[in-house]
């Protein structure tokens, strides 16, 4: 149990962090070009939902394909509140726009936080079916969600636009500040989740099922528990994302989206937090980083032409170098404090 002034100690460190956070995206805004500022943005974007997924997957264990499915909710939903009702009028072309997105109308936060609202009930109704299965299975019929959003989103043109999808979407000032705030937010309540007695019972479920439900633990109330709350921030990082873009459809919501957040917290290793930051950083910050390597080249003076696709050679060179040197990713299952205290305890 942690003492009076443990927990003071906790709650400065915590606030000096807080602090020290939002002084440091003041700067960006300040320093950096808008091109850099988006970079960082879409990085910040990609940490909510790198966090968020890594709960059900990495830290609950359970092998879930859905999360492009709630990101187009969190997305749709967002954009449809933002929106006003002449650029809805203006914008569907498929059909005419329903009445009830007509009166849908939100100031940005309200937006989002409306629509981790609308994806958290929606797992909360999928965690049903979902878990009644498990391993592959669970697998299977997560990733069929993922289908179904994209095809009522295509099929449903009085609502979504059809396959056009929604332009013109107001790209909110100060959208980094935004994106960092829920960066942080999501990162700290997770981690207070994992930290809890329901983390624990998360981690439990991951490494054997049947021993937990064994020791009385309600698995289905924690697996929906962790579900719900990763689709609640996954519809938050979706409402950034379509404000960040200014633009949506169908097709951006497919499973090279899944595929892509499945990359990040492998590579930063299943079930640490700080790994799958760690990983977004690499993955997301690393496409850009790399852009250089589709322009043409020179070397010494010469002109070595140009290489379509090489920056994804390179990338993904990087990556299996990586995972051959790393089998459980860059933190395994232990966040990075964790292995600065080890680092100590071996030198010692």
């Amino acid at each position: 149990m942690l003492n009076p002034t443990t927990t003071l100690a906790a709650q400065g460190r915590n606030l000096l962090i807080i602090l020290i956070t939002i002084a440091l995206l003041v700067g960006i805004n300040l320093l950096f070009n808008d091109y850099i500022v988006r970079v960082i943005s879409t990085v910040f974007v990609f940490m909510i939902l790198a966090v968020s997924y890594n709960l059900i997957n990495g830290v609950t264990g359970q092998l879930s394909l859905e999360p492009n499915g709630f990101v187009a909710v969190g997305a749709y939903v967002t954009s449809l509140f933002i929106l006003s009702s002449d650029s809805k009028m203006d914008m569907f072309e498929m059909a005419a726009p329903s009445p009830f997105i007509m009166v849908l109308h939100a100031s940005f936060l309200p937006a989002l936080l409306i629509s981790g609202v609308c994806a958290a009930v929606l797992a909360v109704c999928l965690a049903f079916p979902v878990f009644r299965v498990r391993g592959d299975y669970l697998a299977i019929v997560t990733l069929g969600f993922g289908f179904i959003i994209k095809i009522l989103a295509i099929n449903n043109p009085q609502i979504t636009n059809g396959a056009i999808g929604l332009n013109d979407i107001p790209q909110q000032p100060h959208l980094l500040f935004w994106c960092g705030l829920f960066a942080l937010a999501a990162t700290g309540i997770i981690l207070q989740l994992v930290w809890s007695k329901y983390g624990r019972m998360m981690k439990a479920i991951r490494d054997d099922e049947d021993a937990a439900i064994a020791m009385g633990i309600n698995t289905f109330r924690i697996k929906t528990c962790a579900f719900a709350t990763s689709a609640f921030f996954e519809g938050i990082g979706g409402g950034l994302l379509a404000s960040l873009l200014t633009t949506i459809s169908p097709g951006l919501f497919d499973f090279m989206l899944t595929f892509q957040l499945l990359i990040i917290i492998v590579l930063g290793g299943l079930g640490s937090t700080t790994g799958a930051l760690l990983g977004t950083i690499v993955v997301v910050g690393s496409g850009e980083w790399l852009r250089f390597l589709d322009q043409p080249l020179s070397l010494f003076g010469h002109d070595l032409g140009a290489y379509p696709g090489l920056r994804m050679v390179v990338f993904s060179l990087l990556l299996l170098l990586i995972m051959l040197f790393a089998r459980e990713g860059l933190l395994g299952k232990k966040e990075l404090w964790q292995l600065r205290r080890r680092s100590r305890h071996d030198s010692k």
